[in-house]
This record gives structure tokens, sequence and C-alpha cells, in this order.
């Protein structure tokens, strides 16, 4: 049955509709500024003391119908879930979630290809705490199962990996986490739950920088963790334990954000498939890392798993060194230079691989000693033919010395 005959609007249309203010006379919900929340007397409020749930008023810490609204729209996104927890920044989302599910004495196993600064939580103050991490490569199933032991109590995962993009079979890698009494999380930023619905392929907890697609105009920093019933409950607790709390503002931006994120991800999709395909006719190119291009090693997986993708891939530089890939980089007119991803404009950043890895070998298996030195792109909405042509200029710079 299709998703028009069971009356279920699709994602794209939830984008739209979910969250939307209560008042049919306008359309965004209102931006409730409010520390501090009023109660008609002392039984309203005892009352709400014991009612710890969204769209109850308690005091600005727990929200109010701009961040519930939010949340709602989130959750509404992830099939499964139960209830969505919002969080001032990507990181403070990852701290939140591994905060809820470890302890001292437990085992941490992470994906050897994640994001640096969840890297660095499992080295650091995870590490500070008594729980201790061992990074797994994801592709290396065998490995991976070796890994566990009685104390291992999560799994922390990303797909497709941070930087190198590998994709990894996470199906199989939370039923194995499930089997053994572990719970699942993944960094699902990089195709949203529109293009891969984290917990309906069997993970636990989802989290994502809302940063990135979500805010989509590089003004924001949010991040969300979503879940089901009982995992939720163990993040809100976290949460509030912790103080995280958004700015209704940002709510707001968010929110925003997120009613034109399926027509930005399919712009920038179709833009990174372009250049992606472009580059990798190049002879300064030795590699291009991008899962949605057919013959990647993780394309497979990725028409196996994901319904979409995004802007962001990598590419490896052949027989060149960092000056080189500096040159190239500094010589780009069109792309930006920095951090973060997901926004309306393109942004390349240099990367070097081997300071980030401890299980999986860079360069890869099969490819020159030289193949090492990677460029990150970013897309955004500037047309691919304007891009290509910025490419091609900075390609030219880049052996012009």
């Amino acid at each position: 049955m299709s998703k028009h005959e069971s009356n279920e609007p699709t994602p794209a249309t939830r984008l739209v509709t979910g969250g939307r203010s209560p008042d049919p006379r306008v359309v965004n919900p209102p931006v409730y500024r409010a520390s501090t929340h009023l109660y008609a007397d002392c039984a309203a409020l005892r009352a709400g003391v014991k009612s710890n749930t969204d769209g109850n008023f308690f005091y600005g810490r727990r929200g109010s119908p701009t961040q519930w609204a939010l949340a709602e729209a989130l959750t509404g996104l992830e099939p499964g879930a139960h209830g969505t927890v919002l969080y001032p920044s990507g990181v403070a989302a990852i701290a939140g979630a591994l905060l809820a599910v470890v302890k001292p004495g437990d085992v941490l196993l992470v994906a050897d290809n994640s994001y640096d600064p969840s890297r660095s939580m499992a080295k650091g103050l995870l590490k500070r705490l008594g729980v201790e991490a061992r990074f797994f490569d994801p592709l290396d199933h065998r490995a991976y199962r070796a890994a566990f032991c009685d104390r291992t109590k999560a799994v922390w995962l990303e797909n497709p990996g941070s930087l190198t993009m590998e994709v990894c079979d996470i199906p199989a890698l939370a039923a194995e986490a499930r089997e053994r009494g572990a719970v699942s999380l993944i960094d699902n930023t990089w195709a949203t739950a529109l293009g891969f619905p984290a917990l309906q392929h069997g993970c636990d907890i989802a989290v994502q920088a809302l940063t990135k697609h979500v805010g989509g105009h590089s003004d924001l920093m949010m991040g969300s963790a979503s879940a089901g019933e009982r995992w939720y409950r163990a993040l809100r607790r976290t949460a509030q334990d912790l103080g995280h709390v958004v700015s209704p503002d940002d709510a707001a931006l968010a929110l925003r954000g997120l009613r034109t994120m399926q027509l930005r991800l399919d712009r920038t999709t179709g833009t990174a498939l372009a250049l992606a395909g472009w580059l990798a006719a190049r002879p300064e190119v030795a590699h291009v890392l991008c899962p949605m291009l057919p013959g990647d090693p993780g394309h497979s997986l990725w028409q196996r798993d994901f319904t979409g993708g995004c802007g962001l891939f990598s590419f490896v530089l052949a027989g060149r060194d960092d000056a080189a890939r500096c040159r190239l980089v500094d010589a780009l007119e069109l792309f930006g230079i920095g951090y973060s991803w997901g926004g309306f404009e393109s942004l390349a950043l240099p990367f070097d691989v081997e300071p980030v890895r401890a299980a999986m070998d860079w360069p890869r298996p099969g490819w020159q000693d030289s193949d090492r030195y990677a460029i990150r792109l970013s897309i955004g909405l500037e047309d691919p033919v304007d891009l290509i042509a910025d490419l091609e200029q900075a390609f030219a710079a880049m052996d012009n010395r």
C-alpha cells in the first residue's frame, strides 16, 4: 500500500506540517522567550511539578511551545521515535546521549570513522568518568564482534563515516549490539531521518547536529536525539540533569529551516553527484569518497539502506603533497574555507586522516602511499557549472607554482 493510499503523509509533507502553530490564524508558532512560567494558584504549581512532559509549562529549562514544536516535528520524521530531546549544539547532543546510556565501569565501542568530537568525548570526558572506549573498524564484522565483552553497554556508529565516507552495514551492527545487550547510537547528521530512518534500521538512539541540514543557513547551533520510549525518557532525564536547553529563537530558526530541508537536500545531492563524477575523471584526483557515486565501495549498501543523500563528500589528491593541497584550497573562490556543512554556501576543508584513526588503515589497502592528502567538500546551493569552473581554475593554480 502506498503512503497516499494509507492516508499517511510522506516525510516531505511532514516537514511542512509537523510542529505547526495550533492557532489556525498563524502558520508559525510564536517565539516564547520566557524563563519563568506562572501558575494560577498553589494547586496548579504543585501539579506542574508532577508532569514532566512537553506541552506542560513548568520552567523555561523544560521548554515552551516554540521548542516543543520543533521537537514534535523532528519526532514525526523519525519512524519509531517516541520523542526528541533538543540540545544547544551537536556536540552537546553527543555528550547528552552517551551520558544517558553509560556509567563508570562500562565499555563503549566507537566506530573508528566517527566525527572527531565524538572520538574526543570517548577518549576524554567519558574516560575521566570511568568509561572505557574501544575503537573498531565498522567494515570488519569479525573484529567488531570480538570487541564486545561483558561490560559493553553501548555502541557508537556513524554512517557514512566522518571525512572518509565509508558506508557500514548498520542493520547488522545494530542487531549484534542488541543481541549482546548493548545500546546502539548513531550520528545520523549526514542523511538525516529523511535519507536514513535510523530507528527503523535497528538503532536505539538517533543523534543529529541540527546546526547542519535542519538549520540550513549557517546561523544557529543545535543538536537533537530521538528514541523510542525507554531511551527517550533516559535522554530527557539526563538532559534536564545537565541543564541542557535551547534558545526559543534558535528553535524558531530551526523550524524555518526544516520546512525547506527536502528541497535543499535534493539540490545539494544532485550537485554533489555532478561534481563527484567530474572529479573522478580528473588526473589530479586519485579517489573520490562519495557513497552516492556508482563504483564507490559503499555504493551498494548506500543503495540498499538509504533513500537520500546530501552534498557532503571528499576526494584524495593523486601524487601531491600538503603544500599542493593548500594551493588548491586557497585558490578556490566560491568555496569558503571552514568547518561545519549543510548550509547554503559551499565549503572546502583539507583534512588529515591518520591523527583521527586507531583501527582503520589510511591510506586504504591497495592505494598508493601518496594517496593521503584529502579535501572535504560541502556543496551548497550555487550553480554546479560555476562550482566546477571554480574547481578547474583551482586545479590549474595548484600546479602552476
